[in-house]
């Protein structure tokens, strides 16, 4: 995990949330100097901000950081039935989470 590739994920996931910079940041509290310096990579975020960001943005922390499965799983989600690829990838990617956590914890 380094700062560069958390600052662009940053940066992904508030542009997909449809936010701005501005925005994120007072919905964080996180001030927008040290947002630019989080997304430059500048500066690497602390783990309180990224819990703020993640519940912003909808996105998982783990996916912010680089250590979740979307970094681990390959797929190739088909629809039929006119659903999202977004959403379903997504809860591909919760359903992988949760498994590695569970195989973690030994449950």
């Amino acid at each position: 995990m380094d700062a560069t590739s958390v600052g662009r994920r940053v940066k992904t996931a508030y542009e997909a949330a449809g936010l701005t910079q501005r925005q994120l940041s007072d919905l964080t509290e996180i001030s927008q100097s040290t947002l630019s310096r989080i997304v430059s990579g500048d500066r690497m975020a602390k783990t309180g901000e990224l819990v703020d960001i993640a519940r912003a943005t909808g996105i998982s922390v783990s996916a912010l950081t680089g250590s979740g499965a979307a970094s681990r799983v390959l797929y190739a989600p088909r629809a039929t039935d006119g659903s999202q690829m977004t959403v379903m990838r997504d809860r591909l990617l919760q359903f992988a989470d949760l498994n590695a956590y569970l195989d973690a914890q030994a449950i």
